[in-house]
């Protein structure tokens, strides 16, 4: 039997004779559709993450009709179904706590419908890594299309990027640089078009771990969302995924560890956010990849950053596409990656990227006149952090890279926001910041409060930014000399839960050093005091999760979720 000529699963639905067959059919023709489609062509779903919940999504509709106009030109099948959508400028108390809800969604609804192949619809920041992880543990032929970053923001003039600039506008209003009613007239500059942040935040990190990864087409990263070209790659994704089904090309054949390894490499390369560390472990995690927190310090940390992008930089993500995308970058750091990694189109990694031109230096640089010396994520340990905690040096001071400081302790996201604005805080530019009780099961959820804003009372002083440590994670779009990830956390009795005012903390990146300088001694008369703090749960998600979620530095994705079922056909319902 030739690839082409393969028994399709969805035809264990549709080509059954007698009553079972019969039902499939009959209820599904009531949308209008014809009897030939049910002739055994690949039947391709397309899991949309549209909501109006989630402004970066809002525009899936559209994308997602242009997917089926390619399914149909090559005689494919294509249904739209729905999976939960995470926005993260609404959702509470985290996004990040229904990652794993929502690949549990999009596992099951593939497994349980007559699904030959995928196409994942993805934005947002945890749509990406939500429905990578779903359909990973199913391992069907499957292809992402990204939504795209918005268009540049602007603002009297100035480019203003998403979320970037809410934090360095906040921190003005602070500190007396900046009115409210400027401050007020900046919103509707900001997010002026269809799309997903246009920084380099979470959402643009990981459609360009997408690309990276092999798991979308060349230029899926970049094109705006606005772009027409935007739809045509939808369209050809469509297309793509019909061959995929006829090749019999699955993730798992993609999702090999060259891949990964390419991916941190990249994420060296464009300054990406921190959040990937966490989500391509978890990805990995799902198709049995042996990938480490230590791997993205070995392969990636060296990485020069290549790409002048906010927060890091200067530019965004339209002037990053008009400079060449993604392809640019991956030809300019050639010689770092593995060149046979296979991706979606069938071809390799190097074979879409060998040949792409950069139009604009100042966007994107050369690997011998890099932007940043350091674009990757340093991973550092000691006995703060036994099982490890992450920096972005890209983003951090470098005056800050190696410090010592007195540590002014917050319990938790509450104690810090009733704390760090009062008068009598006894704090200075030299002290360091501790928030505890916001990782995965703290929180709960592992927000993103680890960038903590800064006193005001320092900031009217000038002091632009200080060491912060915190088992929470930190927006993409954010920047500063913040340890994050501090794994294991606060709640689950990390060492990082005994740290009290006064105490000194060590920070030496070169040394990948993160050290409490409290005898042990001390220390085992504290963890033998200490109380969780954390809230308990009785019912639903929020009990599942905190009872199964792992740790950071192993992804945090619920225990039992590891690894992949595969999609063999369930028992029929009738």
């Amino acid at each position: 039997m030739s690839k082409s000529d393969r028994k399709t699963r969805s035809a264990e639905w549709f080509g059954l004779d007698g009553k079972d067959g019969f039902n499939h059919r009959s209820w599904m023709k009531n949308q209008g559709l014809p009897q030939h489609l049910f002739d055994g062509r690949p039947v391709i779903g397309i899991c949309n993450t549209w909501s109006e919940l989630t402004p970066c999504n809002a525009h899936f509709r559209i994308i997602a009709e242009r997917v089926k106009r390619g399914v149909y030109e090559m005689g494919g099948f294509p249904l739209e179904f729905p999976v939960m959508s995470l926005g993260e400028t609404l959702m509470r108390p985290s996004t990040m706590m229904f990652r794993n809800l929502v690949s549990m969604d999009v596992e099951e609804s593939i497994r349980a419908n007559p699904i030959d192949g995928v196409v994942l619809l993805v934005g947002c920041d945890k749509t990406t890594p939500a429905l990578l992880m779903g359909a990973a543990s199913c391992d069907l032929p499957t292809i992402t299309i990204s939504g795209g970053p918005m268009l540049n923001g602007r603002f009297r003039g100035e480019t203003i990027g998403s979320g970037t600039h809410v934090w360095k506008f906040d921190t003005m209003v602070r500190s007396g640089e900046m009115s409210m009613q400027d401050f007020m007239d900046a919103e509707a500059c900001m997010s002026r078009s269809v799309g997903h942040c246009m920084t380099m935040g979470t959402a643009s990190t990981m459609a360009s771990m997408v690309e990276a990864l092999g798991m979308g087409l060349p230029s899926n990263a970049a094109i705006p969302a606005a772009d027409s070209r935007r739809m045509a790659l939808a369209h050809m994704a469509g297309r793509r995924a019909v061959e995929m089904v006829r090749e019999d090309l699955r993730m798992s054949k993609i999702l090999t560890r060259p891949n990964f390894e390419n991916a941190i490499k990249v994420n060296g390369a464009i300054g990406g956010s921190t959040n990937a560390v966490v989500h391509l472990l978890a990805l990995a995690g799902r198709v049995g990849v042996d990938l480490s927190l230590d791997d993205w310090d070995r392969l990636g940390h060296d990485v020069p950053c290549l790409v002048n992008l906010m927060p890091s930089g200067e530019f965004l993500m339209e002037d990053f596409y008009y400079a060449g995308g993604l392809p640019a970058v991956i030809r300019e750091i050639g010689d770092l990656i593995d060149k046979d990694a296979l991706t979606v189109n069938g071809r390799t990694l190097w074979d879409n990227s060998k040949d792409a031109v950069c139009y604009n230096r100042e966007v994107i640089h050369t690997l011998d006149k890099p932007f940043k010396p350091q674009g990757g994520i340093v991973v550092l340990r000691g006995n703060l952090a036994p099982s490890g905690a992450i920096l972005k040096p890209s983003a951090a001071t470098p005056a800050l890279m190696q410090h010592r400081g007195r540590a002014v302790v917050f319990e938790d996201i509450d104690h810090y926001k009733a704390r760090i604005d009062d008068p009598d805080l006894d704090i200075d530019e030299t002290c360091v910041m501790v928030l505890k009780n916001c990782g995965p099961k703290g929180y709960p959820g592992f927000a993103e409060v680890g960038n903590m804003g800064l006193p005001t009372k320092l900031l009217r002083n000038g002091v632009t930014d200080m060491v912060c440590i915190s088992d929470a994670r930190m927006s993409g779009t954010a920047y500063g000399t913040v340890v994050l990830h501090v794994a294991p956390e606060a709640a689950a009795g990390g060492t990082l839960a005994l740290v009290q005012d006064g105490d000194a903390i060590e920070l030496d990146v070169a040394g990948r050093r993160l050290h409490l300088d409290v005898s042990e001694a001390e220390l085992e008369r504290r963890r033998a005091a200490w109380q969780p703090r954390h809230e308990s749960y009785e019912r639903g998600w929020a009990r599942l999760y905190t009872e199964h979620v792992t740790q950071a530095d192993t992804g945090c994705d619920l225990d039992f979720l590891v690894g992949g079922s595969g999609a063999y056909v369930p028992k029929e319902s009738h």
